[in-house]
């Protein structure tokens, strides 16, 4: 009897290991020949090449060129970008509730510390747009913090981390390249 159970356990996991091994992608099944597998079901036509993998963090492709700051929307993330094209520095951010369409803007003025629109004692702060009556622009929190500000708020303070806002501070100064991008 327990002969029996155990061949059909050999049985049954040699069923699960063969329907694993059909159905992994290529990158991660073992073929024990040099010769790819095909199955009726395969499409006669060839399949696209996968697209090479980008760096999550390389700098946008559509961002410009020369030094600038960007911004993406979608990603909460900005990068310092050197002349050369090359990030020298790269962080997400708390969007504020209040963002700037997608383009090219300078840094227009900044202030050292402040009292945010929120409340919060801010330092570093870097503005760059205008949307409506907001200005919208960089900050770090004093204490550190980076809650999600209130959505119903018209407030366009793009949060950082303390660390994050002195590089900000020392790389973008009046008139500095800042570019948002979705």
């Amino acid at each position: 009897m327990v002969a029996g159970l155990t061949a059909a356990a050999v049985v049954v996991v040699g069923v699960l290991a063969y329907q694993a091994s059909a159905n992994a992608p290529d990158s991660v099944a073992s073929s024990s020949s040099a010769t790819p597998k095909t199955s009726a079901s395969a499409s006669a036509q060839p399949t696209a090449k996968p697209k090479p993998e980008q760096d999550p963090l390389a700098v946008p492709a559509a961002s410009g060129t020369g030094e600038r700051v960007v911004y993406a929307l979608k990603d909460r993330r900005v990068w310092l970008v050197e002349d050369d094209g090359k990030a020298l520095r790269t962080f997400t951010v708390m969007p504020s509730p209040v963002s700037p369409p997608p383009g090219t803007y300078r840094v227009s003025s900044r202030s050292g510390t402040v009292q945010g629109s929120d409340g919060v004692p801010i330092e570093h702060v870097v503005r760059f747009a205008n949307v409506g009556e907001v200005a919208v622009g960089f900050s770090a929190a004093q204490d550190g913090s980076m809650e999600a500000p209130d959505p119903a708020s018209k407030t366009g303070g793009v949060r950082m981390k303390r660390a994050d806002g002195n590089a900000m501070w020392t790389f973008a100064t009046v008139g500095a390249k800042v570019v948002v991008v979705p």
